[in-house]
Order: C-alpha cells, then structure tokens, then sequence
C-alpha cells in the first residue's frame, strides 16, 4: 500500500512540475503584460505544490 502510495504521489508532483513548466513557457513566449500577469496568477499554486510549500 504504501510503494502504491509513493507512485501516485509522485505521478501528481510530475503531473503539477509539467503543467508549470508549460505555464513558464508560455509566460515567456507572452507578448502582452496583461497575458504575462495572468499566467504569474495561475502558476503560483502550480509552483506552491512542486515546492510542497502549500
């Protein structure tokens, strides 16, 4: 149960570092400010979790 446990737990931290990392890349390829701001607002949980901070 617990080896099962781990997996999951590391499929979701994988799963939340794939989805920030294709946050990053379309903050970074952002043209306006307004698109660039609204993907900073989306990726602070992302990156709270990947950091395990929240």
């Amino acid at each position: 149960m617990i080896t099962l446990q781990s997996v999951i737990t590391l499929a979701y931290y994988a799963l939340t570092a794939g989805a920030a990392a294709l946050l990053v890349y379309n903050f970074v390829k952002a043209k306006s400010w307004e698109r660039e701001v609204l993907y900073l607002i989306v990726l602070v949980p992302f990156l709270l979790r990947v950091f395990r901070l929240k």
